[in-house]
């Protein structure tokens, strides 16, 4: 090739890149629903256990592909996380003010130890970036699951992911709306000692209780699962839901931080309605096994 038209080569490509770039860009959303179609409809091979296994200790190369592509699935996980505990640094004393709310405020938490309260701001600082990440904590454990399962089970679980975020959200906004300012009077003034609780005592009880609230309000979204993937019939839970209520006020006591029976109370209404809310979640999963 001569200089001359080596010349003119480059320059028609300087000339043509904002033109093909502009095209690049409009066509990647098209290429994008399109390989994210073909994603979530392609079903895998289905195999016996038996010959997965011998092919596995046949061909160990596949376990260290799989762990290499859980290795980059984890090294995301861990930015997003980095990622939502420096945003959530920055907001940190406001949220704070908001966990203190059921008690009234900041101002009815002492701090005893010099290095306290910079030890709360990391703590809640983590568990803010943690709970911001948690989606797309999901989103990469389900890119990583996805492509060994169903086209049908690999579409349920991606609408779950967003489901499960609602459901733990409300069972945290339930914990701190209505839960935390009924049990804390009781608990500060037990006995007619006023109690001035320590921030880094209260910060941990509240994020607790919290946390395990959102975890029990996604007891329907899990029952519908375990319904549409055959394990849990609508039937059984009709006929044990005396034996539901029974284990529901077990764990309603074992969460409770209080003894009395009106936080108790508080606790069970929102499960048991949440159970009977399951039944009829498992019966639409029959509906849609059904129909399949």
């Amino acid at each position: 090739m001569t200089p001359v038209r080596r010349f003119f080569r480059g320059l028609w490509r300087v000339i043509s890149f904002p033109f093909h770039l502009l095209g690049w860009l409009f066509s990647l959303p098209y290429r994008l629903f399109k390989r994210a179609r073909a994603f979530l409809t392609f079903e895998p091979e289905d195999q016996p256990l038996g010959e997965v296994f011998a092919r596995t200790l046949q061909q160990p190369g596949g376990i260290l592909e799989h762990l290499d592509a859980l290795r980059k699935h984890l090294f995301r996980m861990v930015l997003a996380i980095a990622a939502g505990m420096v945003l959530c640094a920055v907001y940190t004393s406001q949220i704070i003010d908001y966990l203190a709310k059921p008690i009234g405020g900041v101002s009815h938490l002492q701090a005893i130890d010099p290095t306290e309260t910079i030890g709360v701001f990391m703590k809640v600082a983590l568990w803010g970036g943690f709970s911001l990440a948690t989606p797309y904590i999901a989103f990469e454990l389900w890119l990583f699951a996805a492509p060994g399962v169903k086209a049908r089970a690999r579409q349920l679980s991606l609408i779950a992911i967003p489901l499960a975020l609602v459901f733990f959200m409300g069972g945290m906004y339930f914990a701190n709306r209505f839960l935390l300012p009924t049990a804390l009077p009781f608990l500060l003034n037990f006995l007619d000692i006023k109690t001035i609780p320590r921030v880094s005592t209260y910060t941990s009880f509240v994020t607790s209780l919290m946390f395990w609230i959102g975890i029990a309000f996604e007891f329907p979204l899990v029952i519908y699962v375990l319904t549409f993937m055959g394990f849990v019939k609508p039937r059984m839970l009709v006929r044990q839901w005396r034996v539901a209520i029974l284990v529901i006020a077990i764990l309603a006591a074992a969460i409770t931080p209080t003894v009395d029976p009106v936080n108790m109370g508080l606790v069970m209404a929102p499960m048991i309605v949440l159970y009977f809310l399951s039944i009829g979640l498992s019966h639409l999963a029959v509906l849609g096994r059904s129909k399949k």
